[in-house]
């Protein structure tokens, strides 16, 4: 067994790469040819901010260039570093006793964890090349990094890493007598391997993590292996990893995803996401309100029944609570999911709304008005209005818009679902006003 100091590091710290040989996965980056690769074998960096998901290579891809650059190398980690730091690392880098005339590269771990302040002090040193940054995150910078630090830097996704990439960095760690666990005389299958992988929701750290919780609990054999096999792992395996949280970029995603799948009529990939949620422990009331909106926005009157449905299942949630709530949420869901589709209600109240508040749209026609007291009637209010019901069909010819709107249409209706009906009604209504069914026939159903 190893003991050496290193032996007393966790197994990802000790398997991180040391060159760009050793990496896996991200070829879109630091691929032959790419842009970071490109970057790091020149030795000239610049700014650059990587995010992605937990254990897909953000902080092993720092190691990497701190081994490849001729530049100072210097880390902090915004949990625990302060404005202070960053003038401590500032003031060596302009010295140039200290700086030996390099060039400092600042990487900073969990860049999204420093507040306004730290990250306004860091701002005017990465801008005038006192520093070249390399921040790692977990959150989408865009949104939780200050514009002027991201628009100075070259902003690089990371993604999840494949259950192949994944099980290959098992097997280098399974077999490296140095770094990993060769020492342990392991035996453990390649199905194996990509089964762990498989379970680690691309986070090759958590997969790490687990085949060396594997390695020094399980007792040595007659034969001095440690065998690892299917039923040891599930043991030392931690339940899949859900891929966002409730606050973070990914909650925002899974949440995109889901409506997005309800509008494009997909119920399958609708209740992955709705199951994803549920089980990040999502607030289930925000998910109703989700498939409400939905059903409103995106089914719309191809459909009315839908947001009838969605509103009892918000109304349900609230009162009957998990898990029994997973089922209401799941029948909304789905009803959404699969019924005809439009949203022409949307598009009437939007356009509406942009000329009532851009445009001079006119008054009341003065036989819409309401006259609740006596004497109204003389100044005009509601004189001429004709009383639907009194009329055959209960449709009768007259002005509804305002005099500035006659002629403007909102609501245009498709020939999808239960708006079909709608459409046909409508035009039925404009043959009787424009006297072509006098009579008023026979009333769409």
């Amino acid at each position: 067994m190893a003991t050496d100091d290193r032996s007393r590091e966790p197994l990802a710290y000790r398997m991180s790469p040391v060159d760009l040989d050793e990496y896996v996965g991200q070829d879109h980056i630091v691929g032959k040819g790419r842009i970071l690769r490109r970057m790091i074998e020149a030795d000239m960096l610049s700014s650059v901010i990587l995010f992605g998901p937990p254990g897909v290579g953000k902080t092993a891809l720092a190691r990497v260039i701190a081994n490849s650059t001729s530049s100072r190398f210097e880390q902090l980690n915004a949990v625990t570093a302060g404005v202070a730091d960053i003038k401590r690392i500032v003031s060596d880098a302009s010295n140039p006793l200290l700086s030996e005339g390099r060039k400092t590269v600042l990487f900073i771990d969990e860049i999204h964890r420093f507040n306004k302040l730290q990250q306004d002090a860091l701002l005017p040193y990465v801008e005038n090349g006192t520093v070249v940054l390399i921040g790692a995150t977990t959150e989408n910078p865009f949104f939780e990094v200050n514009k002027a630090l991201v628009s100075r830097s070259t902003v690089l996704q990371l993604h999840s890493l494949e259950p192949e990439d994944i099980a290959k960095l098992l097997r280098r760690a399974a077999d490296d007598k140095e770094r990993g666990l060769g020492s342990y005389n392991l035996k453990v299958s390649d199905e194996t391997l990509l089964k762990i992988a498989q379970t680690s929701a691309g986070d090759a750290r958590s997969a790490l993590n687990a085949l060396e919780l594997a390695a020094v609990t399980t007792p040595v054999s007659s034969d001095g292996s440690v065998v690892i096999d299917d039923d040891v792992m599930k043991d030392c395996m931690q339940n899949r990893t859900v891929l966002f949280d409730k606050n973070g970029e990914y909650h925002y995603d899974n949440i995109s995803a889901m409506i997005k799948s309800m509008r494009g009529s997909d119920p399958d990939a609708a209740i992955l996401y709705l199951a994803r949620a549920l089980a990040a422990g999502e607030d289930i009331e925000f998910l109703a309100r989700r498939i409400l909106i939905c059903a409103s926005e995106d089914v719309g009157m191809a459909n009315p029944n839908a947001i009838l449905v969605a509103n009892a299942a918000y109304q349900g949630v609230a009162s009957v609570g998990m898990p029994e709530a997973r089922i209401l949420l799941a029948e909304a869901c789905i009803t959404v999911a699969t019924s005809p589709k439009s949203n022409a209600s949307y598009l009437a109240i939007d356009k509406a709304l942009s000329d009532a508040r851009t445009k001079d749209t006119g008054v009341v026609p003065m036989h819409l008005r309401n006259a609740p007291a006596s004497g109204m009637e003389d100044l005009g209010y509601s004189v001429g209005y004709k009383y639907p019901h009194d009329f055959p069909h209960h449709i009768t010819t007259q002005q509804y818009m305002p005099d500035a709107m006659v002629g403007t249409k909102y609501y245009e209706p498709t020939d999808i679902g239960y708006e079909k009906k709608v459409s046909e009604y409508l035009d039925y209504v404009k043959r009787v006003c424009d006297g072509e069914d006098k009579n008023g026939g026979q009333t769409p159903s």
